[in-house]
């Protein structure tokens, strides 16, 4: 979810026991929008603003932080991750015009498997 953070819109998890936490990993990426997680939550996508706009995907189980620049001046407008991280759409402006590009993530991300499968994922409530 988005909240208010010091007047800046910034992503916090809930966990299933109700308890609201920070990413940590984002806080110098701020203000935060479109946010969109992966079947287990292992995948965080969003778009953050850091000078400019810049889609980024949050690996939760090691931290890394996947920016995602896009050429000849694109700006993320929305975003949404695949639910096993390996595609994300976005919506990005360009010279006026609105258009949606799905890029394909299966050479940079692991795929976050369905529960049941083998991938192991931290939990909401164990983020720090």
């Amino acid at each position: 979810m988005i909240t208010p953070l010091q007047g800046r819109p910034t992503v916090q998890l809930r966990g299933e026991d109700g308890s609201i936490r920070s990413v940590p990993q984002l806080r110098r990426h701020q203000p935060h929008s479109s946010p969109s997680l992966s079947w287990n939550g292992r995948y965080l996508a969003l778009i953050t603003q850091r000078g400019k706009r810049l889609a980024v995907i949050l690996d939760r189980l090691n931290g890394r932080l996947h920016p995602l620049p896009l050429p000849g001046g694109r700006d993320p407008i929305r975003l949404s991750l695949a639910p096993d991280a390996r595609r994300l759409a976005l919506q990005v402006a360009d010279k006026g015009q609105w258009r949606v590009e799905l890029l394909d993530l299966s050479e940079l991300l692991e795929p976050d498997r369905a529960t049941g499968q083998t991938l192991t994922t931290p939990p909401l409530e164990n983020i720090r």
